[in-house]
């Protein structure tokens, strides 16, 4: 049996009686949030280009910028330093043409190696449509258009976004989307990526776990994201949620043709990725 199967029998047996034990973190400002993972801003920023670069597609401009993620790793505390060094050691040794393929199998064939953050949290519902939306705000705010052909929550956008503009409203984001990006982590150990450790880095710059994450991932694990099969067409929305919406059914991850989701076998008690 799998160690999430387990953690589950565990809450199932234990409702009513042990979740007391389970704390809710108390309030902290935005700033504080910032830096709860113990970071600077700037080793955030650093953390989050060198994510960024990993999960772009690997063309050869890709590949090229990898010594230069060996070479920011270097500036890094652990276990973000180790983390990276050890995704890109490991792209490194395999052929350009495996590791596109393999890239391509991971995260965009399938639903829990998916990209796109609001993806997890919001499925293929009418709400996902608000979620970009409040995400592509986040961009104007900072100054930024995304263009038509991207959808403002692809996670290396996110990343870029944070690294090179607005920080504190990247962490907002990736605060917000928290349990997709657990789970994606999640996934991609269970299957022993080579991106494993990009996403053991992300982790690192975002704050502990709390006890609403942990029942999130949980969730999200156990039944996959919400899907509706009626009014779906423009998701009922208007303007730009209405087009963002209408954008993700082109998108070439998280697709109806993807696999489907299912429990990823993981030890959730940890505090923090490892």
């Amino acid at each position: 049996m799998g160690a999430l199967a387990r953690l589950l029998g565990r809450r199932s047996e234990g409702a009513g009686t042990s979740t007391a034990t389970l704390t809710r973190s108390p309030a902290r400002s935005p700033r504080d949030l910032l830096h709860a993972s113990g970071m600077s801003t700037e080793q955030m920023r650093i953390t989050w280009i060198a994510v960024s670069w990993l999960l772009t597609y690997p063309d050869q401009e890709t590949v090229s910028r990898y010594p230069a993620v060996r070479e920011l790793a270097g500036e890094l505390p652990e276990p973000a330093r180790s983390a990276l060094l050890r995704t890109v050691d490991d792209l490194l040794e395999r052929d350009a043409v495996s590791v596109q393929e393999e890239y391509v199998d991971t995260f965009d064939t399938r639903r829990r190696g998916c990209l796109h953050l609001t993806y997890f949290s919001h499925g293929d519902t009418r709400r996902r449509g608000m979620a970009l939306l409040r995400i592509k705000q986040d961009f104007r705010a900072a100054g930024l258009e995304i263009g038509s052909d991207e959808l403002p929550d692809h996670l290396p956008v996110v990343l870029e976004f944070g690294a090179a503009h607005d920080a504190e409203r990247c962490a907002k984001i990736l605060r917000s989307n928290r349990p997709g990006v657990e789970l994606l982590r999640l996934h991609l150990a269970d299957i022993s990526s080579p991106w494993h450790g990009a996403l053991v880095a992300l982790c690192s710059t975002l704050p502990p776990l709390d006890a609403d994450d942990r029942d999130a991932v949980l969730r999200l694990a156990e039944e996959g994201p919400e899907e509706e099969t009626v009014g779906l067409d423009g998701y009922g929305l208007d303007g730009d949620a209405g087009d963002l919406a209408g954008q993700t059914f082109a998108s070439s991850g998280c697709g109806s043709g993807a696999a489907a989701p299912g429990p990823v076998p993981v030890d959730l008690l940890r505090g923090r990725p490892s």
